[in-house]
């Protein structure tokens, strides 16, 4: 129906030929706008009311009672069903720390929370399948585990901004929800989102729905394809300077693996737009010594090569 909906606006009331290249990207456009916003309400809302569940304060509780290893794979975990984006890195940073939350764990957290992003995983369960959707929740968890792990081996608390420790941020008392506000909370987190998102999701559409139309099909295989070597590090050096959360970058990774990028590839600039994102970096230098930030932004950058290779390598 939706598909039906594009192509009469598209071609019918726009008056653009099926087969040209505007015509193509239009439709693509009007398309995926409508579908991807109505995934976004949904998703968010569900996601929402599993969040309200595991506010800041549990999540702390949680990850401060455990140890080396069975602390990163929690954190990783939980990082992928609680609220977390650049704009409240420090809070949280700072939040964890003065909580007791080891150094290597408090890493596995932010590593997860920016990649394994939830919204992301079921917008690309629904459009690539759920095999897709199982590595890149794998890939996401592993690299937060192990990236935890190195720091936390390296002993590098001596790293952190000194007034981290000096800050005592106190215990909030956690409040039992009834349902109904569950359901509150999550409606307005969805709008709150939405108004937070819709300008990236409708450029990251628009981006992709001009590669749709015009970008020639052997563009991609023959520059970003598995036979380029340097094609999964320029993907992360690309994603990098690059600002979206997942969901803005979802119809582009959907678009760069119709024209035939290969899917290691694609991964990689994925995670390089969500998890290394130079905002990101900026506000954690506030609570991290440059050294820490570059033993950070390296340990990140290797892991997600390492994926792209990998996935490029099992998918020939």
């Amino acid at each position: 129906m939706l598909q039906m909906f594009a192509d009469y606006v598209a071609y019918t009331l726009f008056g653009l030929l099926p087969n040209s290249h505007l015509g193509a990207a239009v439709d693509f456009f009007i398309y995926d706008t409508i579908k991807i916003f109505l995934m976004l309400g949904t998703i968010i809302f569900l996601v929402s009311l599993i969040r309200s569940f595991f506010p800041p304060e549990r999540t702390k509780k949680i990850l401060s009672r455990k140890r080396e290893y069975v602390g990163n794979i929690m954190a990783a975990l939980l990082g992928i069903v609680t609220p977390f984006c650049s704009c409240s890195a420090v809070p949280v940073f700072i939040g964890f720390v003065e909580s007791g939350v080891p150094l290597g764990v408090t890493f596995s957290f932010l590593i997860s929370s920016p990649m394994v992003n939830e919204v992301a995983l079921i917008m690309l369960w629904g459009m690539f399948g759920w095999q897709i959707a199982a590595i890149y929740i794998a890939t996401g968890i592993t690299v937060a585990i192990v990236g935890g792990l190195v720091i936390g081996k390296l002993k590098l608390e001596h790293l952190v901004e000194g007034y981290v420790y000096d800050i005592k941020m106190g215990e909030t008392e956690l409040a039992a929800l009834t349902w109904r506000e569950r359901a509150e909370y999550a409606w307005e987190y969805v709008v709150d989102i939405l108004k937070k998102v819709w300008l990236y999701v409708i450029i990251g559409i628009a981006i992709g729905g001009a590669m749709h139309g015009y970008a020639p099909a052997d563009f991609l295989v023959k520059y970003a394809g598995k036979d380029n070597l340097l094609a999964v590090p320029l993907a992360v050096l690309i994603g990098v300077p690059l600002y979206s959360n997942a969901a803005g970058i979802i119809p582009i990774v959907h678009v760069l693996m119709e024209k035939g990028m290969a899917l290691g590839t694609v991964l990689a600039f994925m995670m390089a737009v969500t998890a290394l994102s130079l905002p990101e970096m900026i506000i954690l230098r506030k609570v991290l010594k440059p050294k820490l930030l570059g033993i950070f932004v390296g340990i990140m950058s290797v892991a997600i090569i390492f994926v792209g290779y990998l996935f490029n390598w099992i998918f020939v």
